[in-house]
């Protein structure tokens, strides 16, 4: 498998994940309640696996191999970094809003709604120019060696980052949560 094969796989479980969190949404926004487990998990996921596993080998490999390869860091990879940023501020805002809500403050539910379809917007408009624009070009500026060479790196990443087996825990959290979200 390409690097870039393996960053869009990602993006499909992060894609499920943005639909499990619109669904919370929605029920935070008709009952006022939201599931701590379930949205632990979540926060969990978005924080972990979204931005230092799958940021961190874009932002730590991808880039600097595309900049490496002659594409101007100007360009897209500006954005892609801008919009990581944006993200992590949305995320925090997230986290903070929940941290009050689950403090008793329930008029922050607002602003964990806010923030979060902020957030789902973001991603799902900044995976689709990863996935037909910035991986187009790496696949077609970088060689079968410069990718294997990064997804060897990706896997270093991962394990450093989130440790052996976690990679299959948020895959069965996104299965668990699809299944009582989705299905």
């Amino acid at each position: 498998m390409k690097a870039t094969g393996q960053l869009r796989d990602e993006h499909g479980g992060i894609k499920v994940m943005l639909d499990v969190m619109e669904k919370v949404c929605d029920t935070l926004k008709t009952t006022g309640g939201i599931d701590r487990e379930h949205f632990d998990g979540i926060l969990e996921f978005l924080k972990v696996f979204v931005d230092k596993c799958h940021h961190g080998k874009e932002e730590e490999l991808l880039f600097p191999a595309l900049v490496a390869a002659g594409i101007p860091e100007k360009g897209p990879i500006a954005v892609m970094l801008y919009e990581h940023e944006v993200g992590r501020a949305h995320v925090a805002a997230i986290s903070q809003a929940y941290d009050e809500f689950t403090a008793g403050d329930r008029s922050s539910s607002r602003q964990i709604m806010q923030e979060a379809h902020g957030y789902i917007s973001l991603l799902r408009s900044h995976i689709d120019k990863e996935n037909t624009i910035l991986f187009v070009m790496a696949d077609s500026h970088l060689s079968e060696q410069k990718q294997d060479e990064l997804f060897e790196g990706f896997e270093k990443i991962e394990e450093d980052r989130i440790g052996l087996g976690k990679h299959e825990e948020f895959h069965g959290l996104i299965h668990n949560l699809s299944r009582i979200y989705l299905d």
